[in-house]
């Protein structure tokens, strides 16, 4: 009997390994991995950090000079409203396409103004509001404002919604391409029919895959984190914990959908064309960047069905509601599930040629 510390340890473990010593030696998979993430979270956290008074353009048209100019003082009340002179044919063009938001023309009628808007645009039907609140205004200036507050509670601005949906799409992404990719990657360089001469199981060798992204995966969610609060302070405002289970869970949930969409992808061509088919639907639905309640009503069981809506209302529950467990453990689940059936699926299909 052979000395036991010189046996190999388990495969699993030894695969694992493997894969974080090829990941690590190679600095542009690190960069993608860890520092184009910063990089979006900062480019975008700087353009919607603080934005501007919104700007709101209105387009007078009249042929009569003073009821035009009595008209643009009115509507001066409002700073948002930007106002314009035009012809009334030139307004209206202007308003086809989309260069304007209202078009308000001069009458002889009550109230002395008439409107011109797309209802269908909501960027016209503000342009309305504003525009009818400060006419209205100047018509009773004797009329007291109303006393308005302006709410700035944790988690509230647009940046504290957008960094749980950039952490949703890190785990994504990193799932379906650091998974699915490199599986099609080594078939294509006929390393798979390597591993299939070893004595391992195919089950240690796909979830070792599985187990280094995961890795992977906490590293960057720490990284971007701690970017998040130092640049824009934003702070979890729940539950560590919870976060630390959801973020395992998203990334295991999506590992799993990697491995099922590389399970029998030949080229890297086929398998790039079934991971953008996979995220994009889950980019635009899943309320990254605005929230997927937008979307039709018919529509909606579908989009909360899917793995990365369920991760990001995990995601915004705990870091901006202040929220744990109690919120934390619903999305878990469903994700496990999907882990399950994604990794059960995979390791059935699952060809090594």
């Amino acid at each position: 009997m052979g000395d036991t510390a010189s046996r190999p340890g388990h495969p699993l473990a030894q695969l694992t390994l493997a894969r974080l010593r090829e990941f690590y030696r190679e600095p542009a998979a690190v960069f993608w991995v860890y520092g184009f993430p910063l990089v979006l979270a900062l480019l975008l956290g700087l353009a919607f950090k603080s934005r501007p008074v919104e700007r709101i353009p209105v387009d007078l048209a009249a042929d009569d000079p003073a009821a035009v100019e009595s008209l643009r003082t009115r509507l001066a009340t409002d700073p948002r409203v930007v106002v314009e002179v035009h012809p009334p044919a030139a307004a209206r063009e202007r308003l086809r396409t989309n260069k304007t938001g209202l078009v308000v023309t001069a009458t002889t009628a009550a109230p002395g103004w008439a409107y011109t808007l797309d209802p269908t645009r909501p960027e016209s039907v503000l342009a309305k509001a504003a525009a009818e609140g400060a006419l209205l205004r100047a018509a009773v200036p004797a009329l007291p404002a109303a006393p308005e507050e302006v709410l700035e509670a944790p988690g509230g601005r647009y940046i504290d919604f957008l960094i749980p949906g950039l952490l949703g799409t890190n785990l994504m992404g990193g799932g379906l391409w650091g998974v699915g990719f490199v599986v099609v990657d080594m078939r294509v360089r006929k390393l798979l029919k390597r591993f299939l001469a070893t004595p391992m199981r195919r089950s240690h060798f796909l979830f070792s895959l599985m187990l280094s992204r995961i890795l992977f995966t906490l590293v960057e969610i720490v990284l971007l984190m701690g970017f998040a609060y130092l640049v824009f302070g934003v702070r979890v405002q729940g539950d560590w914990s919870a976060l630390a289970g959801l973020t395992v869970a998203g990334g295991f949930a999506f590992a799993g959908v990697g491995l099922l969409v590389a399970c029998r992808a030949k080229t890297i061509e086929t398998v790039s064309g079934l991971m953008n088919a996979v995220m994009l639907p889950m980019y635009l639905a899943s309320g990254v960047f605005f929230a997927y309640d937008k979307f039709p009503a018919v529509v909606q069981p579908v989009i909360r069905a899917l793995p990365l809506t369920t991760l990001i209302d995990g995601l915004r529950a705990v870091i901006n509601d202040g929220e744990g467990w109690a919120a934390a453990w619903r999305p878990c689940l469903i994700l496990a599930a999907w882990t399950a059936g994604s990794f059960g699926l995979a390791l059935r299909l699952f060809r090594w040629r």
